[in-house]
């Protein structure tokens, strides 16, 4: 049993936070410093840019009481006039992160990029939820990065940011495996997290093509 130390900063916790659930379940979610959006932008890869998505992240992770915390998608962006290049891992604080639930993904930003403990079970939603991956209908494990696997942007001619992230018609985006998972196989691609295969395009429908749905990777920067 819990004693009375534990449970009445959980209980004026849970008071604070509002809402359904147990004080356990809003607790963790209190705590939590990663996730994968359970909606996308609704607009394939056009978030209004780098901005849009963070306001993405924010505002999903407010509505679970975890809005007191400063949040980013894990994106990059490719240089431009009006901007100069962004690394998703340049973005995202220094770690540990943990999900929903309390459990840990990574401790640093070397183990996030080395040997985390990302994949279908642990890159839960802000919810708490487990996302469809590979064998489920519909598939949904493409999340959007623009990375390369040590989370640098991609540079010269080549986009992989659907024009950093402006872009739901033509063009490409890098993606990752947030299950860690192919149908085409288990190879090193399959397996990554962040740097999978580039879609087919920026719509919705070019995003779900290939087993997405415009999903995001949002992390705490403290």
């Amino acid at each position: 049993m819990k004693n009375l130390r534990t449970i009445a900063p959980l209980a004026l916790l849970s008071f604070a936070l509002g809402g359904c659930g147990t004080i356990e379940q809003r607790y963790e979610q209190f705590n939590m410093t990663f996730f994968v959006t359970s909606t996308g932008s609704g607009n394939g890869a056009d978030y209004g840019g780098l901005a849009g998505a963070d306001s993405r992240c924010q505002g999903l992770a407010t509505a679970v009481g975890s809005g007191h915390r400063t949040w980013r998608a894990y994106l990059s962006a490719s240089p431009s006039r009006a901007s100069p290049t962004h690394n998703a891992r340049d973005r995202i604080g220094r770690g540990p992160w943990q999900n929903a639930k309390g459990v840990v993904i990574a401790r640093s930003l070397e183990e996030l990029h080395g040997n985390n403990n990302l994949n279908k079970q642990t890159a839960l939603t802000e919810k708490g939820q487990i996302l469809n991956g590979t064998g489920d209908t519909p598939n949904m494990h493409d999340i959007l990065t623009g990375s390369r696997p040590d989370g640098t942007a991609y540079t010269g001619d080549t986009d992989r940011t659907c024009g950093n992230w402006t872009k739901s018609g033509e063009g490409a985006a890098m993606l990752g495996h947030h299950d860690r998972r192919s149908i085409f196989g288990d190879d090193e691609s399959a397996r990554s997290w962040n740097s999978s295969h580039p879609s087919r395009g920026c719509s919705q429908d070019n995003l779900r093509s290939t087993g997405g749905a415009g999903l995001l990777y949002c992390f705490a920067t403290n």
